[in-house]
């Protein structure tokens, strides 16, 4: 495992041979669901021996409808996100969306995530990497693998090579995604540590209802042939209830999926 994954996973006790986890809900709803969402995949974490860093946007910028829910202001958001992490011993992410973000959400969150629609945007990954946080970056739906060395460069060129990136499908037709495996490796290949977005990848955007859908059924196809192609990390987004989600409940794990989950990647990352 890297360095600075080390770094972040201090904390915890693991099995550091495993794959690490990024998992919680979309985006900050309320103090009461980042708290149970944390306290629940830390427990089974812990118990696994899997290395944990809590995921919540703390606004949601990309949404298909001006009506859709993004947040309950960036601060308090950001804040919540930084208290949990605190209280359960957890390295935390969230999204960034501009450039002026970058160091303002330094200051709460351990890792920058950058959204696949902006991963070719120069002045936020320079932003990013400045802050010097691990910086994570989703491979855009249109991009291949291959194509993310220039996303990695400008990072490294920074002066910053603590580099995650993220595969989470490539745009089929209008409305659907697939998973191109092949893209772990040839990510791997930029000598940085790949993780499988196993719930956004499952998302049928552009839905004429204005809300996007997905295939959340799936998901446990997507992380066990992830695992099984050797990612080092998974991100799954996960809700007590997604269907009372505020975003992206179309394609998020309900909570009490989780544990029987990562139980079966365990094995075969075993056997991998």
């Amino acid at each position: 495992m890297e360095q600075f994954l080390k770094d972040l996973f201090a904390g915890q006790s693991y099995n550091e041979k495993n794959f690490f986890l990024i998992a919680g809900p979309c985006v900050v709803e309320s103090e009461e669901l980042v708290m149970e969402v944390a306290e629940k995949v830390s427990g089974i974490c812990k118990n696994l021996g899997i290395p944990y860093i809590f995921k919540a946007s703390y606004r949601k910028a990309n949404r298909t409808s001006a009506s859709s829910f993004t947040g309950i202001g960036d601060d308090n958001a950001m804040a919540l996100v930084k208290r949990t992490g605190q209280k359960f011993g957890l390295p935390t992410t969230s999204d960034i969306h501009a450039h002026d973000e970058a160091a303002s959400a330094a200051a709460y969150i351990d890792i920058l995530q950058i959204p696949a629609f902006l991963c070719r945007q120069t002045d936020l990954l320079l932003a990013a990497a400045e802050t010097g946080k691990v910086v994570n970056v989703k491979k855009g739906q249109f991009l291949s693998g291959p194509a993310m060395k220039f996303a990695v460069e400008k990072i490294r060129k920074a002066g910053n090579n603590k580099i995650l990136l993220t595969e989470r499908g490539t745009t089929f037709g209008y409305q659907d995604l697939v998973v191109d495996y092949r893209n772990i490796p040839w990510m791997q290949a930029h000598g940085v540590p790949v993780v499988m977005d196993c719930t956004h990848s499952l998302q049928q955007p552009n839905q004429t209802s204005g809300v996007t859908g997905g295939n959340p059924q799936l998901i446990g196809t997507i992380a066990k042939a992830a695992i099984a192609a050797g990612a080092e990390g998974l991100f799954i987004e996960t809700h007590p209830d997604p269907a009372s989600a505020k975003s992206d409940g179309a394609n998020m794990l309900q909570l009490d999926l989780l544990e029987p989950l990562l139980k079966q990647l365990l094995k075969i990352k075993a056997v991998v």
